[in-house]
């Protein structure tokens, strides 16, 4: 089959070089890759000019476009018409040779697929299962593997408060188990909601729906409302052996008030997409996590040494909640 690869940048022109060298040596290589910059300046245009990247195709988009979803929509409209899958990743990602080799592969194996997400390989140590010693509180065992919970999720497992669903699907108060809930076990897994800058997608999906441009800027949870729209129209998978590296690169990314308002806003409104009705114990439970992380966040001032950053987050989050009972977001019909 056919793919095409879309990145939209925003003022990260190292980690942009970065990703697509990582591109260059993949054994399956895109048939074209689509680079949607929003940047104000040319720094990236320079710098990719310097190179001679394979199945380039390079697009600057002013103001109107600027924003993730507005410039994955309309790279998604510059794809060539032969392509039958359009990946997606974000600028601050580097992939392992064999990502998009083993992405194609579980389209062939998973011929109802829409879509399928790759797996991040981050700081998450996880350990075989023996069964030899009983299970600790503090950790999570799936398929043969366990890892630590962490804190937070640790906090809301004594309250009653931990997802009741298996990594990739939302229960019904939302603040599921992200996909880093899922082992390095070589498996693929099926899923209603994978991250977005690890995604691919058959290009026909596109002919239904698009990314929501309720979601300006940098985003945040665009991803979960994109997949959990494509979820009623079919099947979602991660494939665990499609492997990379996401180096949260700073640049480009929002300031601290302003990601703790779309943190609250933002989760509201993706649980909303999958529950539009939920029942007055899915709001509690809700509620009461979103109040319970702010706190924590507060709390972090105290913890952390970027106690400015916590501070400004936290107070973020509190306007963003105190919004949703004045101006709540609308979802799309």
């Amino acid at each position: 089959m056919k793919f095409s690869l879309i990145i939209c940048t925003y003022q990260r022109p190292d980690a942009l070089i970065n990703l697509m060298d990582s591109i260059q040596v993949q054994y399956l290589v895109p048939d074209e890759i689509l680079i949607i910059d929003s940047s104000p300046n040319n720094n990236s245009k320079n710098l990719l000019e310097k190179k001679n990247y394979y199945g380039l195709k390079y697009f600057k988009v002013g103001e109107e476009f600027r924003g993730l979803t507005k410039q994955r929509n309309y790279g998604i409209h510059k794809v060539a018409e032969t392509s039958e899958i359009v990946c997606f990743l974000d600028d601050d990602i580097v992939l392992t040779p064999e990502y998009f080799e083993n992405i194609m592969e579980s389209y062939k194996f998973f011929p109802n697929a829409l879509g399928v997400g790759g797996y991040i390989l981050d700081e998450v140590q996880w350990k075989r299962w023996t069964g030899e010693a009983d299970l600790l509180f503090d950790e999570f065992k799936i398929d043969g593997y366990i890892r630590k919970l962490g804190s937070r999720n640790m906090l809301r497992k004594r309250l009653g408060l931990l997802s009741d669903q298996p990594p990739g699907f939302m229960p019904v108060f939302s603040n599921g188990l992200s996909i880093g809930f899922l082992p390095p076990s070589h498996k693929t897994y099926l899923v209603e909601f994978f991250m977005g800058g690890v995604a691919s997608y058959r290009k026909e999906l596109f002919q239904k729906i698009n990314f929501s441009t309720y979601f300006e800027g940098y985003g945040l949870y665009e991803d979960m409302d994109f997949c959990l729209r494509v979820s009623k129209l079919g099947q979602l998978y991660v494939n665990t052996t499609a492997q990379l590296y996401h180096y949260h690169e700073k640049g480009g990314r929002p300031n601290q008030f302003t990601y703790g308002k779309m943190v609250i806003r933002n989760g509201w409104y993706v649980w909303r997409v999958k529950y539009p009705n939920p029942t007055f114990e899915a709001k509690f439970k809700w509620h009461s996590i979103a109040f319970l992380l702010t706190l924590v966040r507060l709390g972090n001032v105290f913890t952390t040494k970027n106690k400015m950053e916590a501070l400004t987050e936290g107070i973020g989050r509190i306007v963003g909640w105190l919004s949703l009972y004045i101006n709540s977001p609308k979802l799309e019909k």
